[in-house]
């Protein structure tokens, strides 16, 4: 049998193995532990370090690009678009610091800035689908017909793109009589706002995606609600471009959503650079590229498929420019 002995010699060794382990850990195994935690965060310090110096040095290189392509801006857009009209169509939550440089680049290139539609937090809410659907059947322009599984985003993009733009030069500039009071039942209803004169038709459109991504469990819905407005103007107009950052190019952004959608995407141009100066003239040259019966994806993000159109360098011909 175990006596009281080996239970005694037991409780001595365990007592001396943990002096051990305690002296062994402040003499031995603690300095070489602090001194490689001060190692590795000595690196990690001169790495940040290194990282903020390359950050503000793109920041510089980036504010002098802007500067530099914002001075000749006028150049590099000169008569793309003249002789057209263009409208502003904003996406709920998009930068209204954009829309003084937009129509900047708009005018600088010849055409028309007819005015902006701003579409409401509330056009895009869950509980006013039925209601925005409701609407666009009370206020649809005689001849206006919806297919028959339209939904309630695809016909108010359709009412309200019969409002703005018109694919007829002739009727470019002059108000659509039988939608004469489409703006002001949506204005009426809280689901847009208006500035300039957007009822003077434009012949293109630009729609500007919201500065950050649509998050939570109707993210899609809002996307899609931004994609039918887009599709609505394009099919009513000459041409339109999504423009955005890099985060609507993103995954579950709203450029992102149109390219997923096959034929709208096939239609509508996309730039994810709408907030340099150099995606603007792109946004430009896109439009440029609609007019010409093309269409593509430019910027630097997801989808992008070449960061400007390839006849960014070719200068509009005299019949072009004259549309």
């Amino acid at each position: 049998m175990i006596d009281f002995r080996y239970h005694l010699v037991s409780i001595v060794a365990i007592f001396l193995a943990l002096t051990v382990g305690i002296v062994l850990g402040s003499t031995v195994l603690e300095p070489m532990f602090f001194k490689s935690a001060e190692e590795l965060t000595e690196t990690l310090r001169q790495n940040n370090e290194r990282y903020l110096t390359q950050i503000s040095q793109l920041q510089a290189q980036q504010g002098g690009s802007d500067a530099l392509i914002t001075a000749h801006a006028p150049e590099l857009v000169r008569d793309r678009l003249a002789g057209e009209r263009v409208v502003l169509v904003e996406a709920p939550g998009a930068a209204a610091s954009l829309r003084e440089p937009l129509e900047k680049v708009v005018t600088d290139a010849g055409a028309v800035y007819t005015g902006r539609v701003s579409l409401t937090d509330k056009f895009i809410a869950a509980d006013q689908v039925n209601v925005l659907g409701e609407l666009a059947d009370a206020v649809a322009p005689a001849g206006l017909e919806f297919a028959p599984n339209a939904s309630a985003y695809q016909k108010a993009a359709a009412v309200l793109a019969s409002a703005i733009v018109t694919s007829d030069r002739a009727e470019a500039g002059h108000p659509n009589p039988a939608a004469a009071q489409v703006l002001e039942a949506f204005e009426k209803g809280d689901f847009l706002t208006v500035g300039g004169d957007p009822r003077q038709r434009a012949t293109l459109a630009i729609v500007l995606a919201p500065a950050q991504r649509y998050e939570g469990e109707d993210a899609a819905r809002k996307n899609a609600a931004i994609v039918a407005v887009a599709a609505g103007l394009d099919a009513a107009g000459l041409g339109t471009v999504v423009a955005g950052g890099t985060d609507a190019s993103a995954g579950g952004g709203v450029i992102a959503a149109l390219h997923d959608t096959g034929g709208a995407a096939s239609a509508v141009s996309t730039v994810d650079t709408v907030d340099t100066a150099a995606g603007r003239i792109v946004v430009i040259y896109a439009l440029r590229e609609q007019l010409d019966g093309g269409s593509g994806s430019y910027g630097i993000g997801d989808g992008a498929s070449a960061f400007e159109p390839e006849l960014a360098h070719q200068q509009p011909s005299p019949s072009a420019a004259g549309g």
